[in-house]
């Protein structure tokens, strides 16, 4: 009988050690951390983690956090909204500092990912911390210097909430194909020019690109976000297949 070729198995995950760098406040309840983590094998943008927190009598918890960084930055960064009872994102975006330790295990996920060499155009839509990997692909395309036409539609509750506002505006104004659209959903500041309510299909058609252009769409928030703006993306003709979804509930970080 003749030997076939089997599929080489992925080797397994291990736990690695990562090394706080520093802390960066994003919002009043966001935070982000700069790692050090030797190891690291490096990942794509989109991608995430898992982090396991072990206290000293032995008490472990778990969780997973989408990477901020760019696969070209030198370290990695996960960006942490603190939740009222989040075990481990009280910790990570409240008490943490730099020199702090904890394992992480990953990359982990190759559906939610974007490349350069995948081209566009690119439509992100993001809900509040949804917005972490959309970051992650915006800062890998910065890095590469591409110019292929990206969109970001970024939902927030106010603009205190809005996570990497300052690098987002000057992502936006540098003339290389990007463009930036906010709306606010609870309250607008004095001289808002931005959208003032939750994302529907009149946003997204205004907002993203024209189905026949064929645009590689990804979608990441709170699970009635995704949900809502998949169904009228689907509902505007784009297709199925280019759409790509994320999401998470109260208690999945």
């Amino acid at each position: 009988m003749m030997a076939t070729d089997l599929p080489a198995a992925k080797p397994k995950l291990q736990w690695m050690t990562a090394t706080v760098r520093e802390v960066i406040d994003e919002t009043p309840r966001v935070r982000s951390l700069v790692l050090d983590i030797p190891d690291w094998p490096g990942h794509k943008a989109g991608q995430h983690v898992d982090v396991r927190l072990t206290s000293d009598d032995g008490y472990q918890a778990q969780r997973s956090y989408s990477i901020a960084s760019s696969p070209d930055a030198p370290h990695v960064m996960l960006t942490v909204e603190r939740l009222l009872d989040g075990e481990v994102s009280s910790y990570l975006a409240g008490d943490v500092i730099a020199g702090d330790q904890f394992e992480m295990r990953g990359p982990v996920g190759g559906y939610f990912v974007w490349t350069t060499a995948l081209g566009g155009p690119v439509f992100l839509v993001g809900g509040g911390s949804g917005v972490v990997p959309l970051m992650a692909m915006l800062r890998h395309r910065a890095a590469a210097k591409s110019n292929v036409p990206t969109t970001l539609l970024y939902s927030s509750r106010t603009a205190e909430d809005i996570i990497y506002r300052a690098e987002l505006d000057r992502l936006s104004g540098q003339g290389d194909g990007f463009t930036l659209a906010h709306t606010l959903t609870r309250g607008q500041p004095d001289g808002w020019s931005g959208l003032k309510r939750r994302i529907d299909r009149a946003m997204l058609q205004s907002v993203g690109f024209a189905p026949e252009l064929k645009p590689r769409i990804f979608v990441c928030g709170p699970t009635p976000l995704v949900e809502s703006a998949a169904r009228e993306l689907l509902d505007l003709g784009h297709a199925a297949q280019l759409i790509k979804t994320e999401r998470f509930g109260p208690t999945g970080r």
